[in-house]
């Protein structure tokens, strides 16, 4: 048996991440028995997910597919596995060399799903850096957020996203970082951007020789309280994501082409749409930006055998899916919100076969319950992905009997590893994993999601903090106060709506209410804003003047 909950020393020269980790005591339980987690001491992932590959004689297998065009999904080009590691290596020496950047620095990462922002990963990591990599909706003040907390010095970013990066660089700007002091832009042509860099440095490098158990990615999210939470993830973390639940309820091999959604910045994208395609020397498609359409074309075109996105995504083209083919389709995989039974059921009218649902997190890195194909029981998400153990439980952390709905508890290979972060004791109790999920378990041990049992909002997928957007909306000059809680939608799981109470002498009506939409918008990333607006004289409190959401969200239902 691995004893991974003692770790092996770190070859970080910048000790940041190492000692930032949470108290020992504050840790979950580490079950690392399965046969397929024997990793050595000294493991680099990079090395696994492309290097491997190449070594054992399949560098002409095609790793990634993409285009450079994002607006017209036009100038597709396909890079090989040698390509991948030509352009990997190449990275590594201008993180290394050009910016003179050390093992355990941590270095953000700005863009979309493309090839280059995904070899861009993997340079990190194969230098022994820590990548941090952000959504592409994310505004200055959020990035300011993740680059303080980091204590980053260094980024790459796509040149189309680079404005607000720029903001963070900027003396005198409001979300002015000094600390970040370089920042190279791919998608360029000047002397100075990533491509040119890359020219000049040679194909080769040598894997910095890290520790299984040194960090290789913070993951940020937003808790309830709207301040994102660094999750940080070991080289043996990644690859334990793709060595349970593709291997076991995916059935993955090389032949495989996978492509959806969510971006690579997620954990969910970071999986499914990069890691375990090179895990198992298949390929993926990487596209920028996708509508039900151009993703049914996808699958399509590339004849894929794994899709990747939210219910949203599913019950939109179930309406499109008889004009394509989708014959070599095997999982459609859900994930990042619930999947309502409707969907599922509109999905597999319109196609003959069953969504894989999942849930994960990025506390754990990628998905731990789950069952496909014949497996797929109506109304539940599955059952515990194998090396993963799941119980549900009570207030006191005992253990519930089948039927008995209750706070879903986790255990495994990952577990959740905040970056210096009072948080960590909330999301971890005695040894278990907490998701912040209720959730009732059957006799044959499928369990099935009921609510969040916090402030969250899922929407279409994505996580979105009611206090974040609060708070956007109280800087707008108009509002006096204002309360945001999650409602009940049909096509995305849940929306965002705000309830506001305007200053004296102002009336709300649909100008105003589309004023604030488009003031959140530009505060924050834009998928947060409050699709409804609902104006009121004021909001429920207590007598101590506590905010009583709980009306708010029978007044929304």
């Amino acid at each position: 048996m691995n004893d991974w909950n003692e770790l092996l020393p770190s070859s970080h020269l910048d000790t940041f991440t190492r000692d930032r980790l949470p108290p020992k005591e504050q840790w979950p339980v580490i079950i690392a028995d399965s046969s397929e987690l024997k990793y050595p001491n000294t493991l680099n992932a990079a090395v696994e997910l492309v290097d491997k590959h190449v070594r054992e004689g399949k560098g002409k297998r095609i790793a990634m597919h993409g285009v450079t065009h994002i607006d017209t999904l036009s100038g597709e080009f396909s890079w090989t596995y040698a390509k991948l590691q030509d352009n990997v290596n190449r990275i590594a020496n201008v993180l290394a060399q050009d910016l003179g950047l050390i093992p355990g620095n941590r270095i953000l990462l700005r863009g979309g799903n493309s090839p280059m922002m995904a070899a861009c990963l993997l340079a990190s990591m194969k230098a022994g850096l820590v990548a941090v990599p952000t959504m592409p909706l994310l505004r200055s003040s959020e990035l300011a957020t993740v680059l303080e907390k980091g204590h980053i010095s260094a980024a790459i970013c796509d040149s189309l996203l680079a404005q607000e990066l720029e903001h963070c660089m900027t003396a005198g700007h409001a979300h002015h970082v000094p600390a970040l002091r370089q920042m190279v832009q791919f998608r360029s042509e000047t002397a100075d951007g990533l491509e040119q860099r890359m020219h000049k440095h040679s194909g080769d490098f040598s894997a910095h020789p890290t520790s299984r158990d040194d960090v290789c990615l913070i993951a940020f999210t937003s808790g309830t309280t709207g301040k994102p939470k660094g999750t940080m993830h070991f080289h043996r973390d990644v690859l334990a994501m793709c060595d349970l639940f593709p291997r076991h309820v995916l059935k993955m091999n090389e032949n495989d082409v996978v492509c959806g959604t969510p971006p690579i910045a997620f954990t969910f994208g970071l999986g499914g749409l990069l890691a375990f395609a090179l895990r198992y020397a298949a390929s993926t498609v990487l596209i920028e930006k996708h509508t039900p359409q151009s993703l049914l074309e996808t699958m399509t075109q590339y004849q894929a055998t794994q899709c990747y996105t939210a219910p949203t995504f599913y019950r939109q083209m179930a309406a499109l899916a008889s004009s394509h083919d989708l014959s070599a389709l095997k999982h459609a995989v859900s994930a990042g919100e619930a999947l309502p039974d409707a969907t599922r059921q509109l999905w597999k009218q319109a196609t003959g076969q069953e969504i894989t649902d999942g849930i994960g997190g990025t506390e754990m890195i990628h998905i731990y319950i789950s069952s496909g194909g014949d497996k797929v029981r109506a109304g539940c998400i599955g059952q515990v992905v194998p090396g993963y153990t799941a119980q549900v439980v009570d207030e006191d952390m005992h253990p519930v009997p089948p039927g008995t709905v209750g706070r879903l508890a986790v255990r495994g290979p990952t577990g959740c590893k905040y970056l210096d972060d009072p948080r960590q004791q909330d999301y971890v109790k005695a040894g278990w994993n907490l998701p912040g999920d209720t959730f009732v378990m059957d006799a044959d041990g499928y369990f099935s999601y009921r609510a969040r049992n916090d402030d969250m909002i899922i929407s279409a997928g994505y996580n979105i903090a009611g206090p974040e957007v609060e708070d956007a909306l109280l800087q707008h000059p108009a509002v006096a106060e204002c309360a945001v809680v999650g409602t009940p939608d049909e096509d995305r799981g849940q929306i965002v709506q705000a309830f506001v109470v305007l200053k004296s002498g102002l009336h709300g009506n649909e100008a105003m209410a589309v004023d604030l939409q488009e003031h959140v918008k530009k505060s924050i990333a834009p998928f947060k804003y409050p699709r409804k607006v609902v104006f009121m004289d004021n909001l429920p409190r207590t007598e101590t003047g506590k905010l009583q959401r709980f009306r708010l969200r029978q007044i929304s239902t």
